[in-house]
C-alpha cells in the first residue's frame, strides 16, 4: 500500500473507532463486537508502528501510552469553577428561589435541573477540534494538569467536529459507576490490596496517578454538565440548548437532565430522584437546579465563590437500624489493632452492610457504643459503612462495654498503647497477622504492584514456608509455585512475569512497599525529592529527616530505626541484588505561593470538603499533616474542632477560619 492509500486508511479507522467509541462509551448502543473493535485496533496500531510519521494525538492508540509525570503541572483557569451552594430542605429550596426573584424583579424563569453526581470536576480544553488540556476545579482558579490520565477516559473525545468553536471549554464530572466501584474493590480484595472508601475517592485518586497507565486500567467515565467558555462562534443562548449542542459534538450528556418551568417542578424532580437514587448508575447526593437563560446567569452573578443563578439541593442520608452483635480486632501491618463492627444484615442504599470501622478504643468509648446496641448505621457519602451511634432508649441491661484485648488475636503477644497515640499495638515483631499484612501491603496496588499475587496467595506462600519477607518474592521460582493447590503453568508465568516486572517501580514506590511505620505513600514522595537513593536515606540523621517539611521526630525516629534493624538492612541488600531500582534522580521542587508551609484541618466546613480544601493546598505547593506538630503552619478550624485544636493552642500553632484559609488561597492565587 503506498503512503497515500496509507494516510487515507489510517483517517478511516481513527473515523470508525471514534465512532464505535462514541456508540459504546457515550450512545451505551455499541454496533460491533470487542473482536471486531479489536481487530480495527490492532490494524492501527501496526500502521502507525510502521509509519510513526502517521502519529498524531488525537489517534485513538494515543489514549493510554505516555510516560509516567513527575508531577503535575498547573493549568490557569480561563473562566472559575466555581463551588455551589446547598440546601437541605423544600423551605430552603423556595428561599433560595424567592431571593433570586428578587434580584430579577420578579422576573420569573426556567430551570434546569440535573442529578448531582458524586465524582471529580474537571475542565476539557479544545482548540481546533483537538483536546489540548484537561484539568483538576482545584481551587476553581488553578487545577492540576491532567490531560494524560483523561485522554484515557474512552467517553472523553480526542477530537470534535470541524464544525465546533475554534477554542472552547467544557465542564464535567469525571466518575466510576456503581458497577465499575465495585468492580475495582473486588478486584484490589482478590489481590490484598486496601480498598477505596467510595467511589469518588476512587476517581480523584485514579485521576491523580502520576502513570497514566494505571489510570487506564480503572473504568472512569465522564458526564459533561456545562460550557465553560468558548471563542470563534456564537452559542446557544440557554443552558439546555448548549448541552444539546455539546452533545451534538460527541460529548456525553446526562440522560437524567430535564428543564422545568417552575420551582415547583424542581422540588417535584428532587423528590423523584431521592426515591429512586438506588436505581442511579452511580452514586448521587443531590439535585443541582439552575437557571436556564445564559442572560440571566450573567445578570445574577456570584456570590464569593458561589453562583446565585445554581443551588445544590441535596439528598438526606441514607440510615438504618440495625444490632450491633459484635465487634471484632484486625491486626494491621505495623501491629495496630483495629477494631470493626460485625452487625445484623442491614440494607442501606442498595447495600447489604453486615460491617463497619470503629477506628479505634477512644472511638467507641466517646460514642458509647455496647455490643448487643441497637445502633443507627448510615453510608457516610453514601458509601463508607459508620456508626452514627447507639440508640440508648433501646437498651435492655444485656449490651456489654467494649474492652481491647490485652493479648494480640494473632500471637498472644502483649498489647501496648503508646502515650499520645489513639491505637493499641502488638510489641511481638515476629507477629504473623503483622509479618502476612507487610507482605500484602509490599504486593499491593500502590506499593509494588504485583499483579496476580492477592490476598490468598500471600497467605498461601506464607503458610507454605516459601516467603517470610517482602525480598522473598523475588526468588520465588517456577517449581515452587506449581507445587501450590490451583496454580496452572500459565498462571505461574504471569505471576513470575509481573514479579520481574515489579523491579522497574520508582524508588518513592519502593519506600512505600516496605511499610516503614508513619511513613505513607505521599511521606514516601516527598522523601524522593531529597533523597536520590535508598542508601542516602538510610544514613540519614534526624536532624536531617526533621528540616523536611512535615516530617516531624516521631515520623524521623521511625525512618532511623526501620534502617538499623539488621533484617531490614538484609532485606533491601537482597532487594538490591534481584535488580530493584534503589536509586532515583531526585525531583527539583517547583517554588509555588504555599511551599514550605503545613497546614491541618479540623473540623466541617460551609460548601467546602476537606477534600477540596486539600487540593487547593497541594495545587498551591502547601503540604497537609494528619496530626498537628511543632512543624504545622497553620491548623484551619471548622464547626466541631476535634483534639487537633487543644494541641494547636497548646503549641502555639496559628488558627484559621474557613475564611481565613479562603482569604489566604485568594491572595496568593
Amino acid at each position: 500500500m503506498d503512503l497515500a492509500k496509507t494516510k487515507n486508511r489510517v483517517k478511516e479507522l481513527r473515523s470508525l473507532i471514534n465512532y464505535h467509541n462514541h456508540r459504546y462509551h457515550v450512545m451505551d448502543s455499541p454496533e460491533i463486537g470487542d473482536n471486531e473493535y479489536d481487530m480495527l485496533m490492532r490494524e492501527i496500531k501496526q500502521i502507525e508502528t510502521e509509519h510513526p510519521e502517521l502519529v498524531t494525538s488525537e489517534s485513538p492508540t494515543q489514549r493510554v501510552g505516555a510516560a509516567p509525570v513527575g508531577t503535575f503541572g498547573v493549568v490557569e483557569h480561563k473562566e472559575p469553577l466555581l463551588s455551589l451552594g446547598n440546601v437541605f430542605s423544600s423551605d430552603e429550596l423556595f428561599t433560595w428561589h424567592n431571593r433570586t426573584l428578587n434580584l430579577l424583579e420578579k422576573e420569573e424563569f426556567d430551570l434546569v435541573c440535573e442529578i448531582k453526581m458524586d465524582g471529580l470536576a474537571v475542565a476539557l480544553t479544545y482548540i481546533n477540534g483537538i483536546l489540548v488540556t484537561g484539568a483538576t476545579r482545584g481551587d476553581g482558579y488553578h487545577g492540576e494538569d491532567v490531560t494524560q490520565n483523561l485522554r484515557t477516559i474512552r467517553s472523553i473525545p480526542l477530537s470534535v467536529p470541524k464544525d465546533a468553536p475554534p477554542k472552547f471549554e467544557v465542564r464535567g464530572e469525571v466518575i466510576l459507576s456503581k458497577t465499575g466501584f465495585r468492580k475495582l474493590n473486588d478486584d484490589r480484595a482478590q489481590k490484598g490490596l486496601p480498598l477505596f472508601a467510595n467511589p469518588r475517592n476512587a476517581a480523584a485518586g485514579s485521576l491523580r496517578q502520576l502513570d497514566c497507565q494505571i489510570t487506564a486500567q480503572r473504568p472512569l467515565d465522564i458526564y459533561i454538565y456545562a460550557m465553560g467558555w468558548s471563542e470563534g462562534k456564537s452559542m446557544p443562548s440557554t443552558h439546555w440548548e448548549t448541552l444539546e449542542y455539546l452533545k451534538s459534538l460527541g460529548l456525553k450528556i446526562s440522560p437524567y437532565n430535564i428543564l422545568c418551568k417552575s420551582i415547583q417542578e424542581a422540588e417535584e424532580y428532587h423528590l423523584t430522584w431521592e426515591e429512586k437514587r438506588d436505581s442511579l448508575p452511580f452514586e448521587a447526593d443531590g439535585v443541582v437546579i439552575k437557571a436556564n437563560n445564559l442572560a440571566t446567569q450573567q445578570r445574577l452573578g456570584t456570590s464569593g465563590h458561589e453562583p446565585r443563578w445554581a443551588i445544590a439541593y441535596k439528598f438526606t442520608p441514607t440510615q438504618a437500624i440495625t444490632i450491633l452483635k459484635d465487634i471484632g480486632v484486625n491486626v494491621g501491618r505495623t501491629g495496630t489493632l483495629n477494631p470493626y463492627a460485625i452487625l445484623a444484615p442491614v440494607h442501606v442504599s442498595g447495600v447489604t452492610l453486615q460491617h463497619a470501622a470503629l477506628h479505634n478504643a477512644d472511638y467507641i468509648r466517646e460514642k458509647d457504643i455496647r455490643i448487643g446496641d441497637t445502633v443507627i448505621v448510615q453510608r457516610a457519602g453514601d458509601v463508607i459503612p459508620e456508626i452514627v451511634g447507639p440508640i440508648s432508649s433501646k437498651r435492655t441491661g444485656k449490651e456489654r462495654e467494649f474492652q481491647m484485648p490485652l493479648t494480640c488475636p494473632a500471637c498472644k503477644a502483649s498489647i501496648i498503647k503508646p502515650e499520645g497515640e489513639a491505637m493499641h499495638r502488638c510489641i511481638n515483631t515476629a507477629c504473623p497477622a503483622q509479618s502476612l499484612e507487610r507482605l500484602k501491603h509490599f504486593v499491593s496496588r500502590g506499593a509494588m504492584d504485583v499483579d496476580g499475587i492477592g490476598e490468598k496467595l500471600c497467605a498461601a506462600l506464607f503458610d507454605a514456608g516459601l516467603i517470610n519477607d517482602v525480598s522473598d518474592f523475588y526468588y520465588l521460582t517456577r517449581d515452587q509455585l506449581l507445587g501450590l493447590e490451583r496454580l496452572a503453568d500459565r498462571s505461574v508465568s504471569n505471576i513470575l512475569d509481573s514479579i520481574e516486572n515489579s523491579k522497574d517501580r520508582s524508588l518513592h514506590r519502593v519506600i512505600f512497599a516496605l511499610g516503614i511505620q508513619h511513613v505513607g505513600a505521599e511521606t514516601a514522595e516527598l522523601l524522593t525529592r531529597h533523597f536520590s537513593s535508598m542508601k542516602s536515606l538510610a544514613a540519614a540523621t534526624e536532624e536531617k529527616l526533621v528540616s523536611i517539611p512535615s516530617i516531624g521526630p516521631q515520623i524521623a525516629q521511625s525512618i532511623i530505626a526501620f534502617f538499623e534493624q539488621p533484617e531490614n538492612k538484609n532485606i533491601i541488600e537482597r532487594l538490591g541484588n534481584a535488580g530493584l531500582r534503589l536509586e532515583e534522580e531526585t525531583i527539583e521542587l517547583k517554588q509555588l505561593p504555599l511551599t514550605g508551609q503545613e497546614f491541618v484541618i479540623t473540623g466541617k466546613f460551609e460548601g467546602l470538603t476537606q477534600q477540596q480544601a486539600e487540593e487547593q493546598i497541594k495545587t498551591l505547593g502547601g503540604l497537609v499533616g494528619s496530626s498537628v506538630t511543632r512543624k504545622t503552619t497553620f491548623l484551619i478550624v471548622g464547626a466541631d474542632p476535634g483534639s487537633k485544636l487543644d494541641k494547636a493552642r497548646k503549641l502555639g500553632v496559628k488558627l484559621l477560619t474557613q475564611e481565613d484559609f479562603l482569604h489566604i488561597i485568594e491572595s496568593v492565587s
